[in-house]
């Protein structure tokens, strides 16, 4: 009486072991071989040219810039002319700026430049161009 569990084991078992390795068989086919690697560049190519610096223009000092003005101001009001500057290195910078740095500096130049035109102070330039720039850096002449 022992052998006939085993025997309705194996008649069970079988089928189902059988029909799980065709199952797999068909869900992962054989491996296929990788292809190699193309070949590597020869060392005699010219190598790629790097891609230019960002060069930005020199801050300026702010005390002598303070100490023309001063000299041509009369009471509180100062000349734009200190701001036309600020313009100037804005439109200066976004040239070799990468974008959309360079669209943020122009943007700001246009402004500064427009500003600067009405005669507003160098207070209301400076915020409208910290607004256009949108966390760009400023150049020194802005400062």
């Amino acid at each position: 009486m022992h052998q006939a569990p085993k025997s309705v084991m194996r008649l069970l078992l079988a089928p189902t072991a059988l029909g799980l390795l065709i199952s797999l068989g068909v869900a992962f086919p054989a491996c296929k071989k990788d292809e190699p690697p193309p070949p590597l560049p020869a060392a005699s190519e010219a190598p790629a040219e790097p891609a230019p610096a960002l060069t930005l223009a020199p801050e300026e000092d702010a005390g002598e810039d303070a100490d023309a003005d001063a000299a041509k101001a009369t009471g509180p009001w100062k000349p734009p002319s200190s701001m036309a500057n600020c313009c100037a290195a804005l439109k200066q910078n976004a040239a070799s700026a990468p974008p959309p740095t360079n669209t943020y500096m122009m943007t700001a130049a246009g402004i500064c430049q427009g500003l600067v035109a009405q005669g507003k102070d160098n207070a209301a330039v400076r915020a409208a161009v910290r607004a256009a720039l949108q966390g760009a850096a400023m150049p020194g002449g802005c400062r």
